[in-house]
């Protein structure tokens, strides 16, 4: 199985994430998305499997420091890709996809949800 978890090292989300997949014995890859970018079909799958209600993150600090025409650009996938790619900070996190559900994605850290996505039943 081939573990890719999405984010930036200093999320607390992420810290979350890393350990509860170490304490599970899972291996993954951490794609920094600050220092790798995300190209713009990456993004364009994502917002078509989860919507982009899931995937902005309008509660953090990158959120409310856009002015109103660039949170109104949030709202049109077209847009709304270019501006995750200006900002990459506002991409819920973490964003974790896995070879054994290529079609599927987990957004947010929640045990329950990662378990549910990564561990047999």
């Amino acid at each position: 199985m081939t573990v890719t978890v999405y984010g930036i090292p200093n999320c607390d989300q992420i810290r979350k994430t890393r350990a509860w997949l170490d304490q599970h014995g899972i291996d993954y890859r951490f794609h920094d998305y600050r220092k790798e970018g995300l190209d713009a079909a990456t993004l364009q799958d994502w917002v078509r499997r989860t919507g982009l209600d899931t995937l902005i993150n309008r509660r953090g600090t990158t959120w409310r420091s856009l002015d109103a025409a660039q949170q109104a650009a949030a709202t049109s996938p077209v847009t709304a890709i270019a501006l995750l790619q200006a900002h990459p900070a506002l991409i819920k996190r973490p964003v974790i996809t896995t070879s054994q559900r290529p079609d599927a994605l987990q957004v947010g850290f929640s045990d329950e949800a990662l378990r549910s996505f990564l561990l047999p039943a």
